[in-house]
């Protein structure tokens, strides 16, 4: 299982997806989600076909988030040119965890 962290506090579960179908798939048809989903490589994220709102943080090649902001259901998020992955989590979760823009995350196995 692996961790999202920040500043050597863990934050939540991570689920992991790296292969192409996993990327697609990613949390389409669950009705929530505790923990976060890592998506990578990516830089903009849709919301069609989900069930519940969403956080999402985008994050550059060190890992320091570069953008964040909460999606309703069926919208597209406009891609960031620094970003390489996407964090997903229920809407809700980076308010409770405290995190912000500039924040570096690390994912631990």
């Amino acid at each position: 299982m692996a961790w999202l962290v920040h500043e050597d506090k863990v934050l939540a579960s991570l689920d992991v997806a790296n292969t192409r179908s996993e990327r697609r798939r990613g949390l389409l048809g669950q009705d929530s989600f505790d923990g976060a989903l890592l998506i990578r490589p990516a830089r903009s994220v849709h919301t069609f076909g989900m069930r519940f709102a969403l956080d999402v943080a985008i994050v550059d090649e060190e890992g320091t988030v570069v953008a964040l902001f909460a999606m309703k259901q069926r919208r597209v998020s406009r891609p960031r040119r620094r970003g390489v992955a996407i964090v997903e989590a229920s809407a809700g979760s980076f308010e409770r965890w405290g995190l912000r823009v500039g924040d570096t995350l690390v994912f631990r196995e």
